[in-house]
């Protein structure tokens, strides 16, 4: 092999090096991402997709509880004169296990409402702190503050979900989230513009913050009876969500 030949090939070996450094940097930023990107779901623990794959959905009632939109971003379906217990649902529009809770367990919910059995206290917080799902989920939530008349903000609510977006990308843009409240038969002319300007983007991550500390929140979804967390697997389970709330009231 002449010296050129040695001089081409130790070329070629330390260009084959640099581009197998190149996918291994790419593999861990890769795995670096995803981990920060799941960190809401994992914080849930393992046992709630188990839960949720065995549960049997309650339907929905047609008539809901009043709904009642908080100055604080907080949200109170509840019959009146129904004070105890109260169900804190604390949730996160672009957490992929919030998402299935409200399919599997948010009926029942509703209908512990409707029933006149409990409280039930809606937070919509961002617990995120990577991109772009922080920004996804702080969009979302400063939309769903532009909905004050209660029936329609639950109505916005469900279809947040049922539209979420992959943590991947970007995700919840506002022509999407306008559109929404179209479906949702929101007609308030403020309304595009409140969720464009993102009006709310602030005090979306204030509550977030106050309400994380406040409550030690640490994972979404959680639930919490009366001031205590239950177990996900009671939360992903609708008979025994019922049967842990129905009891509390005792």
């Amino acid at each position: 092999m002449g010296k050129g030949d040695r001089a081409k090939s130790a070329r070629e070996k330390i260009e084959q090096q640099r581009a197998a450094d190149r996918v291994r940097e790419r593999r861990k930023k890769l795995v670096t991402y995803v981990t920060a990107g799941v960190v809401a779901l994992a914080a849930v623990g393992a046992g709630w997709w188990y839960a949720a794959s065995r549960s049997q959905s309650e339907q929905a009632g047609e008539a809901l509880a009043p709904i009642t939109v908080q100055p604080d971003g907080a949200v109170v379906m509840a019959k009146e004169g129904v004070e105890r217990p109260v169900v804190d649902v604390y949730e996160d529009y672009q957490c992929p296990a919030c998402r299935e809770l409200e399919r599997v367990s948010g009926p029942t919910l509703k209908n512990l409402a409707a029933e006149g059995l409990a409280k039930v206290v809606f937070h919509p917080i961002t617990i995120f702190s990577q991109e772009p799902t922080k920004s996804n989920s702080v969009r979302a939530g400063a939309a769903a503050r532009c909905v004050t008349e209660g029936a329609k903000w639950m109505t916005y609510h469900d279809l947040l979900f049922e539209n979420q977006p992959s943590e991947a990308g970007e995700g919840f843009k506002p022509d999407d989230l306008v559109a929404w409240g179209k479906d949702a038969g929101i007609t308030d002319p403020a309304f595009a513009e409140c969720v464009t300007s993102q009006k709310y983007a602030q005090a979306q991550l204030a509550y977030s913050q106050k309400i994380g500390d406040e409550q030690k929140i640490e994972g979404t979804p959680t639930i919490k009876v009366n001031g205590t967390a239950i177990d996900n697997g009671v939360a992903f389970t609708p008979q025994e969500l019922r049967r842990t709330v129905t009891e509390a009231a005792k």
